[in-house]
């Protein structure tokens, strides 16, 4: 007997994290099953909700059984704008579409990907200090090194065995600010890395390692806030200290794996990429160490096929997760059934609702996540909790985080 799932609804929902919002994909069949995705358009993409809202009427009447025919026909019509936003469009329907038919066929999502080969995840607690030092809702807040210091015990104390950090600067009286010209945090358009700011992100590693200790992973990104110069220098600067990588972004892949060749330490890479033909000039290169891949932005199923290609070039692979609880188990499903898996990240300091908004939160032990064996991604979003916590303006969020990291 063959299984249907014909699509009946498709609708969008959203609601607030305190300094950006959450945006869910909601699928229904006609014989009621309810297929979720988590997407985003904070991180440098709006529209992702109205490129979803403009193909959704190709998708009803169709079986979500068939997810590769519907993105295929989806990625026909779109094909000249193919990537960015209407990629992740893309992304988000997959993941919708892959819960539908776990749970149409009562099995886990890791199930439909080859089967799990880990029943947990080794995870990183991400954006260490500066989701304390953006915004009031993550507590304690972070002004100062002594708020670092403090925050560096905690790893540690947590059960949790690695960290990743951004860029910072500190004044003459050890107030912190953040420095993220790549995303306008100040705008500064030549991202140039100055002796001071390299001086300065140095000690602030120093700090972190001198209090979290000997045994914790420590892992530094630098996003796109540099060019190929300034990375260099960072990494001239930080030789000899105890790194596990060290992540940055460009698009230029020959500037990457320059980069590479002068670094002592593994880099990091890729997360802003979207579908296997972008990541393959960076495997071809030899530009990464890791290759990390968004796959709420690619969708999981197109994110096992870049994990294949990078495995033919000797490369491990990550996630990049720093969304809802509902992201988050979707990337554990991806990383329970890679292989070539390095290392998950996961965002620990959580706003105090974040908990009731979802029907299962991730759990963690000794540093890892457990995955889930419930059907689907193994979580739903809680429509009523999140009609209580509406959306906040993106302007106002900005300046939220201008005012805290300074201008």
């Amino acid at each position: 007997m063959t299984t249907k799932a014909l699509i009946k609804e498709v609708k969008t929902l959203s609601c607030s994290n305190s300094w950006r919002n959450y945006f869910f994909l909601k699928i229904t069949t006609q014989d009621g099953i309810v297929g979720w995705s988590e997407f985003d358009q904070n991180f440098g993409s709006p529209g992702v909700e109205a490129a979803i809202n403009q193909l959704k009427h190709r998708l009803i009447g169709q079986d979500a059984m068939h997810h590769e025919l519907i993105r295929e026909d989806l990625r026909n019509v779109t094909r000249p704008g193919s990537g960015g936003v209407v990629g992740q469009a893309l992304g988000a329907i997959e993941n919708a579409l892959l819960d539908i038919k776990a749970k149409a066929l009562g099995v886990p999502c890791y199930a439909l990907l080859g089967g799990k080969i880990r029943d947990r995840v080794r995870v990183y607690w991400s954006h260490f200090v500066s989701y304390r030092a953006r915004t009031e809702h993550f507590s304690p807040p972070i002004f100062d090194i002594s708020g670092v210091r403090q925050i560096s015990r905690e790893v540690g104390e947590r059960g949790f065995t690695g960290l990743k950090t951004n860029i910072f600067n500190y004044d003459e009286n050890d107030r912190i600010s953040g420095w993220a010209p790549g995303f306008g945090r100040p705008f500064e358009g030549g991202r140039n890395v100055e002796r001071r700011l390299r001086k300065n992100l140095r000690r602030h590693l120093e700090v972190i390692r001198e209090e979290a200790g000997p045994d914790i992973d420590i892992l530094l990104d630098l996003n796109f806030n540099a060019r190929t110069e300034g990375y260099i220098e960072i990494l001239r600067e930080i030789n000899d200290l105890d790194i596990f990588w060290v992540e940055l972004d460009t698009l230029d892949p020959e500037a990457l794996a320059l980069i590479r060749s002068k670094s002592a330490h593994p880099i990091a890479s890729c997360e802003t990429l979207i579908g296997l033909q972008q990541f393959l000039p960076y495997f071809r290169a030899q530009s990464v160490d890791v290759a990390i891949v968004d796959t709420p932005w690619n969708g999981v199923w197109q994110s096992m096929k870049i994990a294949a290609a990078a495995e033919a070039y000797e490369t491990n692979v990550a996630c990049h997760n720093f969304y809802g609880h509902l992201c988050t188990m979707m990337n554990a499903h991806f990383c329970a059934a890679v292989p070539n898996l390095r290392i998950m990240e996961t965002d620990i300091d959580r706003v105090a609702w974040d908990h009731e908004l979802f029907t299962h939160v991730p759990e963690f032990v000794d540093g890892h996540l457990v995955i889930p064996d419930r059907p689907g991604w193994g979580t739903e979003p809680i429509e009523e909790a999140l009609l209580a916590h509406p959306p906040v303006n993106a302007g106002f969020v900005q300046q939220i985080a201008v005012a805290r990291l300074g201008s």
